[in-house]
């Protein structure tokens, strides 16, 4: 085979990458620390209150801080992966992440662990997405699906540990431990990475990187998120309107500049691709109620149920469970009944499994809640796993870079907008029933209304074509075939 520039001289042979399966895992592995860290935070987040002398809901500033600094430094992720070679970040993410976990455990106050959270949340913004971005780069897209399972596996391992470790560590030692339980495993990854992980490039000539759009970007989420935020501490309302105010405008104006820009920070025209418009969308619905429970949950059993750290952990675990289990069966119901029917009837399933937990009584059997939690990790698990693979159905090789970073900032962004959700309406039930401390009633108005969130998202999965994704799941509709009936 010839060149197209150079007839006479040989095209080059493809590089050579590993097994998909190899590279999917040492990517998981850098998941592992974020999920674990998240996890492990949400069962110490009562402690971690008392300690800082603040009420509950205030602590949901230590998650948005950490989920903040994702969604503002993720468009940056593409643009550095292209510059500098997408190993190289990779590494120094989790170096960033590490120095910054080291820091957590050294605050005092609230506002010092939100600095932390913003250092950590630097190294996070850059690991996961830079790690997606070299499997879709490496990975044949007949083998997308199963590389994503793969790659989830020891991010769900991270889940299953974090809430027994962090109830552990809270009940017998001090809730500082949680981070330094990230040095060794961060290094772990850092050696994985150096020995395993190819060396990927860019498939294209690195562009100018829109600094101007990127801080247009940034400020808007900022604003709204830290307006959102005093809303919920019910801090200075005035503050609070004027923030969400100026970043709405601030994000505006950026959608006005990215129509101009050649090469914008984050490029919104993706959103004209159908599977990646209506995938964004839906997802962005549900992520708002994922965001909410992690934050929810510790508070209702540890505040709502009175029940210890350790058990609360304990319950907890079962989501993490649940969502291994639907790995082994992601792959087998897509390609039964396609992607366009499965979100939609268990999209629905998922919403009805956060509404449970409003249900739950401190008398209730341990092995109920176990369930319905095991029940609520399978449903949610295959709900993201369609989401982040349906996405990228229809994305140009060449665009996977933008459109890798435009989607990982979505989904950190709806999940800090959950969080903040989730404070709002339990401070604002709590308002409501005169209560200085939030109630098992007021929790339950919490799951209550989340849940109605994602379960608009229903009118967006019966959106999408019913072959949607019909190559990467390999399902067809019976009558159709290959070429496609007329």
């Amino acid at each position: 085979m010839q060149s197209e520039e150079n007839p006479g001289t040989p095209t080059p042979a493809p590089p050579v990458f590993p097994d998909y399966r190899i590279t999917s895992l040492i990517v998981g592995c850098a998941i592992f620390l974020e999920q674990m860290d998240g996890t492990v935070l949400a069962t110490a987040l009562p402690t971690m209150a008392r300690d800082f002398h603040v009420s509950a809901p205030a602590m949901s500033a230590a998650v948005t801080s950490y989920l903040l600094a994702l969604a503002i430094l993720i468009p940056v992720s593409g643009a550095m992966s292209d510059r500098f070679g997408a190993k190289r970040v990779f590494n120094s993410s989790i170096v960033v992440f590490i120095i910054g976990s080291m820091l957590c455990s050294l605050t005092k106050t609230l506002p010092m662990m939100v600095a932390a959270r913003l250092l950590q949340g630097t190294g996070g913004a850059l690991m996961a997405p830079v790690g997606r971005l070299v499997i879709l780069r490496t990975v044949e897209r007949r083998h997308l699906v199963s590389s994503m399972m793969w790659t989830l596996i020891p991010a769900i391992l991270g889940t299953m540990a974090g809430p027994p470790l962090g109830g552990f560590i809270v009940e017998y030692f001090d809730w500082r431990w949680i981070f330094y339980i990230n040095v060794p495993i961060g290094i772990l990854g850092y050696w994985l990475v150096r020995r395993y992980i190819p060396v990927v490039n860019s498939l294209t000539q690195p562009s100018r990187f829109d600094w101007f759009g990127f801080v247009l970007c940034g400020a808007g989420l900022s604003c709204v998120l830290f307006g959102l935020e005093l809303f919920g501490q019910n801090a200075d309302m005035r503050n609070g309107v004027l923030l969400v105010a100026m970043g709405v405008a601030a994000c505006l104006a950026y959608v006005w500049h990215a129509r101009r820009c050649a090469n914008p920070a984050v490029d919104l025209t993706l959103l004209r691709i159908d599977s990646f418009r209506l995938s964004v969308i839906s997802g962005s619905l549900m992520r708002i109620t994922q965001g909410a429970q992690p934050f929810l949950l510790p508070l209702l059993l540890q505040i709502g149920l009175g029940f210890s750290a350790l058990r609360s952990g304990q319950l907890i675990l079962a989501i993490s469970l649940g969502a291994l289990a639907a790995r082994l069966l992601t792959t087998r119901i897509l390609r039964r009944i396609g992607f366009r029917r499965a979100m939609v009837y268990n999209g629905v399933l998922a919403s009805l499994s956060y509404a449970s937990c409003a249900f739950f009584q401190a008398d209730w059997p341990f092995w109920l809640m176990f369930g319905l939690l095991t029940c609520c990790g399978v449903v949610m698990s295959f709900q993201f796993a369609a989401y982040n693979t349906i996405a990228y159905e229809s994305v140009p090789t060449d665009r996977m870079s933008a459109a890798n970073s435009f989607y990982s900032t979505l989904q950190q962004l709806m999940l800090s907008v959950g969080v903040c959700c989730g404070a709002l309406i339990l401070k604002l039930a709590m308002a409501a029933s005169h209560n200085s401390e939030p109630s098992r009633l007021n929790f339950s108005v919490a799951f209550l209304v989340v849940t109605l969130i994602s379960l608009s998202s229903t009118h967006w999965h019966r959106a999408f074509s019913p072959d949607a994704g019909h190559e990467m799941s390999g399902h067809r509709r019976p009558g159709s075939n290959a070429e496609g009936s007329r």
